[in-house]
């Protein structure tokens, strides 16, 4: 039986995982968690009660949260280009960027975009204001911790920038990366530009207009 992937192509977690399979080829059958699709949303739910995606199905195991996903997929079913490096120290590092994408970028964005779907008289200001206080703070961290380097760790793609795309691509729709931060900006660009991300971000083109806060005419 071939890999099964709850996902939806707009959703960031989900591009996580799609942007893995894609750079190493991983063949997998997509059920896309749509209107079109109800059966797909009613599936997930029995596996997961929780209702989270993306969930990846393999056989008789199943597994959740993208970075673990991942994980699974190096250890069952790796390719030629291995995303948690074998050494243990480089593998720790990839851990903790991955870390920071989830919770320092990934996090204050789905904050901010979450609270403008509220009715104007439930909206949490200061939750929003807060978020974007910790968005600046990542990215001036991330814009020293850049330097000299091309991708998150050790010069090779891994996990960890398999998240900082779609992350980064969010957040600057969300709140805008200021041009200070010049080398955040250049890899911001370098992800786009990589071949599996490309494919992720066109496939997720058609549902631009689910994003609440209005997608800007560009990436």
């Amino acid at each position: 039986m071939s890999l099964q992937l709850f996902a939806h192509p707009f959703s960031s977690y989900c591009q996580k995982v799609l942007i893995a399979l894609y750079e190493n080829d991983t063949p997998f059958a997509l059920r896309l968690l749509d209107a079109e699709a109800p059966d797909n949303f009613k599936e997930l739910v029995s596996r997961w009660p929780i209702a989270r995606f993306p969930l990846l199905v393999d056989g008789a195991r199943q597994w959740m949260e993208a970075s673990i996903i991942i994980e699974y997929l190096q250890l069952a079913h790796p390719g030629p280009l291995s995303l948690i490096p074998s050494d243990p120290m480089a593998a720790l590092e990839v851990r903790l960027l991955d870390r920071f994408f989830d919770n320092y970028i990934s996090t204050p964005q789905q904050t901010i975009v979450f609270d403008s779907l509220r009715e104007p008289g439930t909206r949490d200001a200061h939750g929003v204001a807060k978020a974007r206080t910790q968005l600046e703070t990542a990215y001036a961290w991330l814009e020293d911790y850049l330097a000299g380097r091309t991708w998150a760790v050790a010069d090779r793609f891994s996990l960890a920038d398999c998240g900082a795309a779609p992350f980064l691509f969010y957040a600057d729709w969300t709140h805008a990366i200021d041009p200070r931060f010049t080398r955040v900006h250049a890899y911001r660009a370098r992800l786009l530009a990589r071949p599996s991300v490309k494919r992720a971000v066109d496939e997720a083109r058609p549902y631009r207009h689910y994003f609440p806060l209005g997608a800007p005419d560009r990436d």
